[in-house]
């Protein structure tokens, strides 16, 4: 079995072997899987002296049900999502609680981004927006771009910002979401939306570790407003402005309750439902639903599609800044 790892800052086709079935597990052919830039090029970064696995959101057809998996059967297109169960390789074996049926209707392609969707829902949740709040997402990445989208999607108002013009204008085509590639004009939007009184919340998506940023937030917000921190930032911010408008920073972990828990993820054992309503995995077939139902567009991410072959040229691609494309698909 092949797979896609990174060694010594260099991405390359490793042969392993393929993985056999475990209890409440799926074993599972992949088609598509989808390069996510902003993890991927800092899990390459860090391969000095060791092989990573990359990828961690991946779509594929079912070709072994573990011993007690009752919801799934042999030949089930499903999602999955989450490292080191789901990367970059030819056949996976996923827990049935990372993973999720793919609607009829819902094209494999659009379903292999179902772990950055699970991951952008998740981030919304932390920030417990209400019917008709506003709220402002920096950094249009593809993990902005989706929460830009599933917010708008959930009816909150929506203000983006990012400095390159050509991912703003991404989000100027379609739907309601005013987006903008100078602070001047998005401050002087929130100041318009909400009166003057600031916006309920800001998600802070782009990377760059310590960044005026994560300031410059807590000024867009009103009192007692959110920060959720979801890009790769350093949660720095003057007290001054933290006490005065008592604000809540909040940081966003992953796709949901049960990532890191080994009882969930290699246990696969569920939460249940009654207690932990959205579980990592239920963000995954939240993501799904959103995608049936036509509440959200995903098919300006699927441009850039590269053989599972040629995946290696198209990291080069990445790493040099030669690819303006927010994720590439690796087709299997």
């Amino acid at each position: 079995m092949k797979s896609i790892v990174a060694t010594g800052q260099k991405v390359h086709i490793a042969e392993g072997i393929k993985p056999t079935i475990k209890p409440s597990y799926l074993v599972i052919k992949t088609l598509h899987s989808a390069i996510s830039p902003g993890t991927e090029l800092s899990l390459i970064g860090a391969s000095d002296n060791r092989e990573i696995t990359l990828g961690y959101s991946a779509v594929g057809i079912v070709m072994e049900c573990g011993e007690g998996v009752e919801d799934y059967q042999v030949g089930d297109t499903v999602a999955c999502y989450g490292a080191p169960y789901v990367g970059h390789c030819e056949f996976l074996v996923v827990p049935i609680t990372l993973c999720a049926k793919v609607p009829a209707g819902v094209e494999p392609k659009e379903a292999a981004l179902a772990g950055i969707g699970a991951i952008a829902i998740h981030a919304l949740r932390i920030a417990k927006l209400e019917f008709g709040e506003t709220v402002v997402v920096v950094g249009l990445g593809l993990l902005g771009q989706m929460i830009a989208k599933i917010a708008e999607a959930a009816a909150y108002d929506v203000v983006a910002f990012d400095v390159q013009a050509e991912r703003v204008a991404m989000l100027r085509d379609k739907g309601t979401i005013r987006s903008f590639s100078t602070l001047a004009e998005m401050e002087s939007e929130i100041a318009k939306c909400t009166n003057n009184h600031g916006a309920d919340a800001v998600l802070l998506c782009a990377g760059g570790k310590r960044s005026a940023l994560t300031h410059q937030s807590l000024e867009w917000i009103r009192s007692q407003g959110k920060v959720v921190i979801v890009g790769d930032i350093e949660p720095d911010f003057p007290r001054e402005l933290l006490f005065g408008k008592e604000a809540q920073i909040l940081i966003s972990r992953a796709g949901g309750p049960g990532r890191y828990d080994q009882v969930y993820e290699k246990q696969a054992i569920d939460y249940p439902y009654g207690y932990v309503r959205w579980t990592e995995g239920r963000n995954v077939a939240e993501y799904l639903r959103l995608v049936h139902d036509k509440r959200i567009d995903v098919q300006a991410f699927l441009t850039d599609e590269v053989g599972f072959h040629d995946a290696p040229a198209a990291y080069d691609e990445l790493i040099q800044k030669k690819s303006t494309a927010l994720t590439k698909i690796i087709t299997y």
